[in-house]
């Protein structure tokens, strides 16, 4: 099993030098590799009862990615076996005229998980590190002062805690291409595309860039940041399942004890 060593973002990270088409978690064929899957997705149902049992503490996962890198599928795969009761998604979209009456955390801190829960954010806070810098709506100081907030952030939270996965779906420029194609050409996907996104594509290399400072700036050692090469959906699917499969082990959940008075009671 490949380690997460190298996908975790440090001091000197370059976006460039994590390869979108990294297959490294796909050992064995593709039966082995679905059943893995399934294995990874049964374990975390049972370690989401243990945190809601615990009761104490919470896990939130953060996935970000241009788009087509897939966060819906993600979640669909990764939580396929997961009791709904034990697991809440927010989509992050563009902010309303409410939030943006408010600072840019607001409507994040609204939505972190209760105790006992897993909680993910489908996009986050990290937008608006992201499209307001490409845009050229704030400048680079209100950006530094942002990458601050949200590190404190982070640690209020962790603090509380809240143990925090940052995932960034890291996908190719050409597979984004083919995936955007595909939502016009098949009409069940149609749906899915907007004219923006082609505004977005253009800016490619922009995005890329204001990623890389992104994650550089705010992966501390209380919320690290993880690159997920995600040209291969099930690659995708599979490393993050075994991320979150990691993170739950190492938490060493227990149940909390028993009535003493349930001991040896005989129901009738």
């Amino acid at each position: 099993m490949p380690g997460f060593k190298k996908y975790r973002v440090g001091s000197k990270f370059k976006l460039s030098a994590i390869d979108s088409a990294d297959t490294a978690f796909l050992e064995g064929h593709e039966d082995a590799q679905r059943e893995r899957l399934d294995t990874l997705a049964a374990e975390l149902d049972d370690l989401q009862n243990l945190l809601h049992a615990e009761g104490r503490r919470k896990l939130l996962l953060v996935l970000q990615g241009m788009d087509t890198s897939g966060k819906d599928g993600t979640i669909r795969w990764v939580f396929s076996r997961t009791s709904p009761l034990g697991v809440r998604v927010t989509a992050f979209k563009v902010p309303s005229e409410d939030e943006r009456a408010r600072d840019f955390l607001w409507r994040c801190h609204a939505v972190v998980p209760r105790s006992g829960e897993i909680m993910v954010w489908n996009r986050s806070h990290y937008e608006d590190v992201l499209v307001p810098v490409v845009e050229g709506w704030i400048d680079p100081a209100e950006t530094r002062r942002r990458y601050a907030q949200i590190d404190d952030f982070e640690r209020l939270l962790t603090e509380t805690g809240t143990v925090i996965v940052k995932c960034m779906l890291h996908i190719g420029e050409d597979v984004q291409r083919e995936r955007l194609q595909a939502r016009i050409d098949e009409p069940d996907k149609r749906w899915k595309f907007r004219l923006d996104d082609l505004d977005v594509r253009k800016k490619w290399s922009d995005y890329q860039r204001a990623y890389e400072k992104a994650l550089a700036a705010t992966s501390s050692a209380h919320a690290p940041w993880h690159v997920v090469p995600a040209d291969s959906k099930r690659h995708r699917n599979l490393m993050i399942a075994q991320l979150l499969v990691n993170t739950l082990r190492e938490m060493k959940l227990k149940p909390p004890p028993g009535d003493p008075a349930l001991e040896g009671l005989v129901v009738k």
